[in-house]
């Protein structure tokens, strides 16, 4: 399973990693924050770490 770390610092919660997830992990919560949904479900593709603007997203792939 892969961990997602969020630097909070960083993100200005622009939703694109939340559009670039296939596996629909992520999501912007009420207060427009980046909130990860289904931890559990990511595939560790990095397409969010890759696509995120501010650098602000790290995936850490754990053994199965």
């Amino acid at each position: 399973m892969a961990k997602i770390i969020i630097n909070n610092g960083w993100c200005k919660s622009c939703g694109i990693c939340v559009d670039f997830c296939p596996t629909d992990v992520l999501e912007i919560d009420i207060s427009g924050k980046l909130k990860v949904k289904d931890e559990e479900d990511c595939i560790a593709c990095k397409l969010c770490e890759l696509r995120c603007p501010d650098l602000a997203i790290e995936i850490e792939e754990g053994e199965e």
